[in-house]
């Protein structure tokens, strides 16, 4: 089998060439640009394209499949070539559907917490030495790569609603046609993409009335446009509401209350025990014991950059977050806050991506940075230029904060300064982005910080 990637230095998509490639296909793909990790994994892989950019010539009659990453554009020539030539072309979630058709497919999708219970839910099955293909938006602990590929009877699959390809505007997630389907709520989110509310909640009627017959969806019983969904689906499957675990803290420690026993665990947070119970669901649906989910949850702590810890001293602790929309900040400002009630919690955030940068999604940020005793807020003008957004200033972004209060910077020097001028007694900081605060080494960063 011999199959060509389009865009294979993608986070998604040079994972799938190195999958596909342990399963024995011959792998080939091209790119302009091609960055780290990805570029370091292809090499190691030989699977670096001989020369970065396009060219059409590398496209010939003998490929059995093309398939095409979201960095491509519909003008590319070799997706040109590829289509003349009469080559079957897939998006990313289509061959991925078409590689796990005669499996069990068990599909996580919502706003918010789809890594954490994929993650969740890898990590059981893995521990209890289960066969499982996945597909997972992350790269977490334990896993070589974000995919895998194989003869296993069962998928874990990340169901992103974010365009399947250049050439496909359909979500990815209406590929998969699950038989066992999580929704963790639904928060407007991609407003390039889904320009209202209503046509993002649109997206997630759509994928319910995807799943196979007589399928399962557990859904969070908090979200009102999900109850209405459910109330006037028209697929035939069971469907059952979940809530956050029940539990309780000590010390600083989250711990599940069972109908048996207490489980100590290392991540906490309302949302994350949301997304436990999500994950327990799932397990019980696909055969695993209560005890023996609780054993392996037990030694969770987390998926990367989220909520992950990465400097401690003796009384304070910096944490990192993939906390970019506005439902994600507020669940995980609360959680810190809720986690280290005694502490004094410097949550601060960057504006980045193409969403929470729009002036008309702005005012979504309302109220979100509450929990904080100190909230800031940085963006970089530079960024609107390159996504070609109209631009912000610190007080359009400080009202629309409202009535959270938040310092505003728009140069890096300028925040780190501040960071910097801080003396960290009895501090919990926070850091959520989906960047980098434009080139900081945040792991590093915040040892430095509390040294």
């Amino acid at each position: 089998m011999r199959i060509h990637l389009i865009a294979i230095g993608g986070s998604a998509m040079h994972n799938m060439a190195i999958a596909l490639k342990k399963k024995g296909y011959d792998i080939s793909g091209s790119d302009d640009e091609i960055f780290e990790p990805s570029k370091s994994r292809l090499d190691d892989n030989h699977l670096l394209p001989s020369k970065i950019g396009w060219d059409e010539n590398r496209i010939t009659k003998d490929i059995d499949a093309v398939i095409l990453g979201m960095h491509a554009k519909p003008d590319n020539p070799e997706l040109i070539k590829a289509q003349k030539l009469g080559l079957k072309v897939y998006s990313y979630p289509e061959y991925i559907y078409n590689q796990s058709k005669d499996k069990k497919r068990v599909v996580i999708a919502g706003s918010h917490g789809k890594t954490s219970i994929t993650s969740m839910v890898l990590h059981v099955l893995k521990n209890l030495d289960l066969n499982f293909d996945y597909l997972v938006g992350a790269q977490i602990k334990g896993f070589d790569t974000m995919v895998k590929l194989s003869d296993a009877p069962i998928m874990i699959i990340e169901g992103d609603e974010y365009l399947s390809s250049p050439i496909d505007r359909r979500p990815k997630f209406l590929w998969y046609k699950p038989h066992i389907a999580v929704i963790s709520g639904i928060a407007w989110d991609h407003i390039n993409v889904f320009p209202t509310f209503e046509n993002y909640v649109e997206q997630f009627r759509l994928f319910v009335n995807s799943i196979e017959k007589n399928g399962s969806l557990f859904y969070y019983e908090g979200d009102k446009e999900l109850e209405h969904i459910v109330q006037n689906k028209t697929s035939n499957i069971h469907t059952e509401e979940y809530t956050a675990h029940a539990n309780r803290i000590e010390n600083g420690k989250t711990i599940l209350i069972g109908k048996t026993k207490e489980i100590p665990l290392e991540i906490f947070g309302e949302h994350n025990l949301q997304n436990l119970m999500a994950a327990m669901l799932i397990c019980e649906e696909l055969g695993i014991s209560n005890d023996d989910f609780y054993q392996q949850i037990s030694s969770f702590d987390g998926a990367n950059k989220r909520l992950e810890l990465i400097a401690e001293s003796e009384n304070c602790k910096v944490y990192k977050d993939f906390a970019h929309s506005p439902s994600k900040l507020k669940a995980t400002t609360k959680a810190v806050k809720t986690q280290y009630e005694g502490k004094k919690l410097i949550a601060c955030m960057e504006l980045h991506t193409f969403s929470s940068l729009n002036k008309e999604f702005l005012e979504q940020y309302s109220g979100t940075m509450d929990q904080a005793d100190e909230a800031i807020v940085y963006f970089n003008p530079h960024t609107l230029e390159h996504k070609g957004l109209a631009s912000i200033s610190k007080e359009e972004v400080v009202e629309a904060f409202l009535p959270s209060k938040v310092k505003v910077y728009n140069s890096s020097v300028e925040l780190q300064s501040y960071l910097e001028s801080i003396e960290y007694k009895n501090h919990i900081l926070l850091l959520m982005t989906s960047g980098n605060f434009d080139g900081i080494p945040l792991d590093a960063y915040a040892k430095q910080l509390l040294s």
